[in-house]
C-alpha cells in the first residue's frame, strides 16, 4: 500500500496487545468465538474509546461556548479532537470539519459547490464508488450540471484511468474519486487523479472512508481539495470527518442557520455536534498512535507514531489477506472479485468480495452470511451501497456479494477457521 511518508523500521504487530484493547472481541456465538470480519461496515472500538465517551458524559457534558467549567472543557475537547484528526490526516486543525457521517458532510459540500454551477458544467464520478460519493453529485443534475461516469475494468475491478482522464475537460468542475473500494478493495491512484483534475482546473473530492483503517492518509501530499472519512471505520465512534483546504472552506458558502459563526471550520458544522463521540475520536487516534509507539518507540510526534502504526498494520493485514486469497483459490465453487494477482496486491485492501459460482445450489450471499453467522463469523452480504459496481458486474439482481473484511485485530487462526467453514458450507 503506497506510503507517502517514512518512519523508522518497526517490529511485527503485537496482536495479543491489539486484541486486548477491544473488549467486544471476547464474545461467543453458539459456543464459538466471535470473529469480526465486518470491519468495512464498521470496526470494533478499543476500551479507551468507550471510556472517553462515558467520561465526557459523566464529567463534561455541556454545549460549547458556555462561560462555565463544563462548557470550557467541551471547547477544549473539541480543539483536542481537531488536533488529533489533523495529525491523522496531515492537515491544519482549522481544516477539520466534524459531522454525523461522511454522507451528510458530502451533501453539505456538494450543495455549497452547486451554488456556483449550472448548465454546461460537468462533474465526474466513477462506477467503483460507494453511492455516498455519487448521489450527492447526481443531485446537482437538477441545476443542469452534467454528470459523467469513469468506467472500470470488470476483470479485476480496477478503475479505467485512461477512460477517466479522457473524460476530464475544460467543463469539468469536480472529480469525485474513492481512495479504495468498499466492495472489492481496489486502491485507486488518487494522487495521479488529483493531478489530472487540477490540470484541468477542477476540484478533487476524495472518499477515504474505506482506506482509512488500512493505510496512511496524507492530505497535504495528495493535494486534494476535500477528503472525507468516517471514524467508525477506523476504531472510533459513529462520526464523519471532512478535510477541506482552508481556502475552499473560507470561499464556499454553506447552507446554515443564521446565528452560526462564519469562522471556519465551525461554519460547516450544522447544529450541536455529538460531543461525546467527538471525545471518542481523540481516543481512537491516540490508540493508533500508541500502537505505532509500541512498534517504533523512536516516534517523536503523534504523526510519526501514526505512520509507524500503519506500517505495522499494513504488514499484518497483507499476511492475512495473502493467506485468505490463497485459501479461497482452493475452493473451486467460489469466485473472488477484484485484484487476484499477488504482484498487484499493493493496490488492494484486505476486503474480499466472493460469490458461489454454481447458483443451482442456492448459496446466495445472504445464505452464506447467515450460515457463517451461525458459526460466529460476522460477514456482510449485498452491495454495500456500491450499487453501480454491483450492477456493472451483474450481481445486483442476485444478492450482490459476500464481503469478508480483514482489519488489524484479526488473526491467522481466524482466517484458517473461516476457510474451513467456507469449504464445508459451499460443499454442503
Amino acid at each position: 500500500m503506497p506510503m507517502t511518508e517514512t518512519a523508522a523500521p518497526s517490529t511485527t504487530l503485537d496482536i495479543s496487545y491489539v486484541r486486548a484493547q477491544f473488549p467486544s472481541l471476547a464474545q461467543t456465538v453458539n459456543g464459538q468465538p466471535a470473529v469480526f470480519f465486518d470491519g468495512p461496515g464498521g470496526t470494533q472500538v478499543p476500551q479507551r474509546v468507550i471510556d472517553a465517551i462515558s467520561d465526557y458524559l459523566r464529567r463534561d457534558n455541556a454545549n460549547s461556548g458556555g462561560a462555565y467549567a463544563t462548557g470550557r472543557r467541551t471547547d477544549a475537547m473539541l480543539a483536542e479532537a481537531r488536533a488529533a484528526m489533523a495529525d491523522f490526516l496531515n492537515c491544519g486543525p482549522d481544516e477539520v470539519v466534524f459531522g454525523p457521517n461522511m454522507t451528510t458532510l458530502t451533501y453539505a459540500i456538494s450543495r455549497a459547490i452547486g451554488r456556483d454551477l449550472g448548465p454546461g458544467d460537468e462533474i465526474l464520478v466513477t462506477r467503483l464508488d460507494h453511492d455516498a460519493n455519487v448521489s450527492p453529485w447526481l443531485a446537482l443534475e437538477e441545476k443542469g450540471v452534467t454528470i459523467r461516469w469513469a468506467e472500470i475494468h470488470p476483470g479485476d475491478c480496477t478503475l479505467d484511468v485512461e477512460d477517466l482522464a479522457a473524460k476530464i475537460n475544460s467543463k469539468t468542475k469536480l472529480v469525485a474519486i474513492g481512495y479504495a473500494s468498499n466492495a472489492v478493495g481496489t486502491i485507486n491512484p488518487v494522487k495521479e487523479i488529483v493531478r489530472l483534475a487540477h490540470a484541468a482546473g477542477a476540484l478533487a473530492f476524495v472518499d477515504a472512508v474505506h482506506y482509512a483503517p488500512h493505510g496512511l492518509i496524507d492530505a497535504a501530499a495528495l493535494d486534494c481539495d476535500f477528503l472525507v472519512c468516517s471514524t467508525y471505520k477506523f476504531f472510533g465512534p459513529h462520526m464523519g470527518v471532512l478535510f477541506g483546504k482552508r481556502a475552499h472552506l473560507q470561499r464556499l458558502h454553506p447552507y446554515k442557520v443564521r446565528p452560526l459563526t462564519n469562522a471556519i471550520p465551525n461554519r460547516w458544522e450544522w447544529g450541536t455536534l455529538n460531543h461525546e463521540c467527538v471525545a471518542g475520536i481523540t481516543a481512537c487516534v491516540d490508540y493508533l498512535a500508541d500502537l505505532g509507539r509500541r512498534t517504533n518507540p523512536e516516534s517523536a510526534t503523534r504523526r510519526a507514531a501514526i505512520i509507524a502504526a500503519f506500517e505495522s498494520i499494513h504488514r499484518h493485514e497483507h499476511v492475512l489477506m495473502n493467506r485468505l486469497i490463497a485459501g479461497i483459490s482452493q475452493i473451486p465453487q467460489l469466485k473472488l472479485y477484484g485484484i487476484t494477482d499477488p504482484d498487484c496486491f499493493t493496490w488492494r485492501c484486505p476486503t474480499l468480495a466472493v460469490r458461489v459460482v454454481n447458483q443451482t445450489t442456492n448459496q446466495t450471499p445472504l445464505v452464506l452470511a447467515t450460515k457463517l453467522g451461525e458459526r460466529g463469523f460476522f460477514t456482510w452480504d449485498g452491495n454495500y451501497y456500491a450499487v453501480n459496481l454491483a450492477e456493472r458486474l451483474d450481481v445486483e439482481k442476485t444478492g450482490g456479494f459476500l464481503r469478508i473484511g480483514l482489519v488489524h485485530y484479526n488473526t491467522i487462526e481466524e482466517v484458517d477457521r473461516l476457510l474451513l467453514a467456507l469449504k464445508e458450507i459451499v460443499a454442503a
